[in-house]
């Protein structure tokens, strides 16, 4: 049985948790998450369900989790640590706050979608990919990430900004493809391009373009799906405006991203903390990533839902995920020379 509640600073509590560490038993589960979707709910109730492991959960944003992650110690009650991007999973095992760990099932994982020391693992992926207006734009004519700093899309684009981590992510992989120069170059031109200044979120950019705001976006491919699968007609009118590019087949592949999983350095639970994280990349958990946030799974046999099967096949960058996210920080700094704010 999962069991939540709210309290003060911003999490999400479960009840479970107010134990001290040492009464945890062996049959529950403390798992911190910085996923807040909704869909989820069934998935970590299927897993109870299979073991008989209940979980108890913390949900909160990735940067307050890995503060209390670090603030509690070696009296931590966590045993699971889950949250979207490479880089910020990798933060929390940079710090030390992590185990690494290993499992048959989890050595399926693609090599570039978990660390190689075996710490974190991938279990869910998303396309950062370029999006456009179907009145506006030819989808041949925008073919990499590098050509959105071409001059002629000048007011043209729309993105988060330089602060949020799935833009520093993309930066960090074009910095690994190019290096500092060229990176900072083209970040100089997407500063340039702006149709105005950066805000919201990756719904907002799509919800722009369609809207004539812009003729081009970037966004997870997730956010598209969701409205394609949206009950309100209005949604799905603004993703039928939208056409997606995966860009850079050509060369080295679409940049993909994670959310990703670990167990906590002072994991109570570290067999049940393995038996989740392997269940995590099993079939059933795999479809529930698919048909319930519109993610793409991590392993390969497992069925895309319609709506994803419907943008087609994709080359996906291979990079090392913990690569990208290891650049992290430098391509923020870049990002802020460049003017991208």
């Amino acid at each position: 049985m999962l069991r939540r509640y709210f309290v003060a600073g911003g999490f999400v509590a479960s009840a479970g948790l107010v134990a001290s560490r040492g009464a945890q038993a062996a049959g529950e589960l403390n798992l911190y998450s910085a996923r807040h979707y909704n869909t989820d709910q069934p998935l970590y109730g299927n897993f109870t369900d299979l073991t008989g492991i209940k979980i108890n959960r913390i949900d909160a944003e990735p940067d307050p989790l890995v503060e209390r992650l670090r603030a509690e110690g070696d009296k931590s009650p966590c045993d699971v640590f889950i949250t979207t991007d490479a880089g910020r999973i990798e933060r929390a095992r940079q710090m030390g706050l992590l185990q690494a760990v290993s499992s048959p099932a989890l050595a399926d994982v693609p090599v570039h979608l978990r660390d190689p020391d075996g710490t974190w693992f991938g279990f869910s992926k998303r396309a950062r990919v370029i999006l456009y207006n179907k009145e506006k734009v030819k989808p041949g004519g925008v073919p990499t990430y590098e050509s959105l700093a071409d001059p002629k899309w000048k007011g043209r684009l729309l993105t988060r900004t330089s602060g949020h981590i799935y833009n520093q992510s993309l930066t960090g992989s074009l910095l690994a493809a190019l290096g500092p120069e060229k990176t900072e170059a083209w970040a100089k031109g997407i500063a340039a391009n702006l149709a105005r200044a950066p805000r919201g979120g990756d719904t907002d950019q799509i919800k722009g373009v369609a809207a004539g705001e812009a003729d081009l976006c970037l966004a997870n491919t997730y956010y598209y799906v969701t409205l394609m699968r949206s009950k309100k007609p209005e949604d799905r009118e603004i993703a039928a405006k939208v056409g997606v590019i995966f860009p850079n087949q050509g060369d080295r592949g679409t940049h993909v991203n994670i959310s990703g999983g670990a167990v906590a350095k002072h994991a109570p639970n570290k067999d049940g903390a393995i038996k989740f994280l392997t269940y995590l990349v099993s079939p059933p958990a795999q479809q529930y990533f698919a048909d319930g946030n519109s993610e793409y799974p991590v392993v390969p046999s497992a069925a895309l839902s319609p709506e994803l099967k419907s943008l087609g096949t994709f080359k996906e960058d291979r990079l090392n995920a913990r690569v990208y996210a290891q650049n992290n920080a430098e391509a923020l700094k870049i990002m802020d020379r460049a003017g991208w704010k």
